[in-house]
């Protein structure tokens, strides 16, 4: 739990018990963090719903990197004001993306878990040229899923995520996505002689996912319409890259696994995360 809160930076009481203790009470959660709370490992705010946001100390990322219980340091600890300020609702949302995840693997046998989102994820989308520093494209998070077939195969499927709360114009968001296509086609060389930059990291190329919150439904179909417009407009970017977005709290509501998102690519035709239009059936 504590690594998870180091990994992920700011996570409520109720995501903690989704990830780590479902089968188990939510006292039993309560439990375990008043522990690290007396320990001085973590800390935590209020947020608007009197819901606990846990947050690590200085000493609880010492020991976590410590003991190696991360796979990779990424040491950022948030401090009372940031956990406090503005970013909070953003970085609470952004995990519970990483949460309905968890829970649509954890009842199909499927693999993803609270280690199976990084967030804050940062890419060169230009080089640096003297004193200018390389221009970035830093997805809110990277969602890796491994999926097992029926035969007994795995797929492995990547995204990166994008929450949107309304807080950009619709130009600014269709503006985020074209940054991505420039990553695709970025090769980090003078001449584009090499292959993309992207291959060196992942065996495919990680599907675009917007995830709208905190919006009435009017104001998000509004805003993917207009979105969607501005996107198609380009000419060189429309198409570069698979891009599907969806409503957080049909996510949270029904899964990834139903159709509920709409892509850039057939807007008309509501899918589920992996672009099919029927409900999944439950494996076995």
């Amino acid at each position: 739990m504590l690594a998870g809160i180091y990994q992920h930076r700011l996570l409520s009481t109720t995501q903690l018990h989704d990830l780590y203790t479902p089968s188990a009470g939510a006292r039993w959660t309560r439990t375990v963090l008043a522990l690290l709370e007396r320990r001085e490992l973590v800390d935590r705010v209020r947020s608007p719903r009197r819901l606990s946001l846990w947050f690590v100390t200085d000493s609880g990322a010492d020991a976590v990197e410590t003991t190696g219980a991360v796979a990779e340091v990424r040491r950022k600890v948030a401090t009372r004001e940031q956990a406090e300020g503005p970013l909070k609702a953003h970085t609470v949302a952004v995990n519970q993306v990483g949460v309905a995840f968890v829970r649509a693997a954890r009842q199909l046998g499927d693999e993803c878990g609270p280690d199976s989102w990084r967030n804050e994820v940062a890419h060169p989308i230009t080089l640096a040229r003297g004193r200018r520093p390389a221009e970035l494209v830093i997805a809110d998070a990277l969602l890796t899923y491994l999926q097992a077939g029926s035969d007994g195969g795995l797929a492995l499927h990547q995204r990166f995520v994008e929450l949107d709360r309304g807080t950009l114009s619709a130009e600014q968001l269709a503006s985020k996505i074209t940054r991505y296509a420039r990553l695709r086609h970025f090769t980090a060389s003078a001449d584009n002689s090499a292959e993309p930059l992207w291959r060196s990291y992942y065996r495919s190329w990680p599907h675009l996912l917007v995830v709208l919150a905190d919006q009435s439904r009017a104001r998000m179909s509004q805003r993917l319409q207009r979105t969607l417009a501005l996107h198609a407009s380009d000419p060189a970017r429309a198409g570069a890259i698979p891009v599907s977005f969806v409503a957080l709290a049909d996510l949270e509501s029904k899964g990834p696994f139903a159709p509920i998102f709409v892509t850039a690519q057939h807007p008309e035709q509501p899918v589920d995360w992996l672009g099919q239009p029927q409900p999944h059936e439950e494996r076995p």
